[in-house]
């Protein structure tokens, strides 16, 4: 038998079951908190941080701490969003975004996310690393100018997809996503079918001849704000 939990989030009373997450019971709640690696279906990561809250004033994952009889979290704060501007503005500049010419734009969470947290250029300035595109696979190409290190990719495919066609390699400033041959995606054992696919936040991993099959303007951030779905539960009372 499931044992109820109560505890608020920004002052809202949340009910929630033992073992879910803060993240799993505010999305049942219709309470949005903001997050990038995190995607259902997959383990939690806890590695974006973009989902910090407070929780009985320490800072804490949304998407791996589990949710406490009585807590108190804090999700939705003036200091809470400007540390998530601060990292979303970081993921810009640490990469090559050049949204105006992604396939992935309307689609894009890190653009979703830039602007539900008012961000119209990032602060920092621009590193403008050099990194590769690899376009030897028939049906996928991978940009690794857009890649986060969100890390969707490799889990997915390792607890979804029961493959290992994506990996880290490096530390630091050098690490990036590998693929599990000697050179090329092509030599993987990939398939444009498998949900690894699908993970990616952002334009870094896309399906050949789709990119523009749904016209920029009718994408899904076009039509509403990252986390509007979530919010939208609790507006209808669902």
């Amino acid at each position: 038998m499931s044992q109820e939990i109560t505890f608020t989030i920004d002052g809202v009373e949340v009910k929630g079951t033992k073992g879910q997450t803060i993240l799993q019971a505010a999305d049942e709640a219709g309470i949005y908190i903001p997050r990038l690696c995190n995607l259902k279906g997959l383990i939690p990561h806890g590695s974006c941080r973009v989902c910090t809250v407070l929780v009985n004033g320490r800072p804490q994952a949304a998407c791996t701490q589990p949710i406490a009889p009585n807590a108190i979290v804090e999700a939705n704060t003036p200091e809470l969003n400007a540390h998530r501007r601060n990292l979303i503005d970081m993921l810009f500049v640490e990469g090559n975004h050049f949204c105006m010419f992604c396939e992935k734009s309307g689609n894009c969470e890190l653009q979703a996310m830039a602007y539900r947290l008012g961000i119209l250029a990032p602060k920092y300035p621009f590193q403008f690393p050099v990194r590769d595109v690899d376009a030897s696979h028939p049906d996928v190409f991978i940009d690794r100018n857009r890649c986060i290190l969100c890390g969707r990719c490799v889990r997915a495919s390792r607890e979804q997809d029961g493959k290992v066609c994506f990996e880290f390699v490096g530390r630091g400033p050098h690490k990036r996503v590998a693929v599990n041959a000697e050179a090329k995606l092509a030599e993987t054992n990939l398939d444009v079918k498998d949900k690894a696919v699908e993970a990616c936040p952002v334009g870094a991993i896309l399906k050949k001849r789709v990119g523009y099959a749904v016209p920029v303007g009718q994408r899904k951030f076009d039509k509403q704000p990252i986390g509007a779905d979530i919010e939208a539960h609790r507006t209808s009372g669902k």
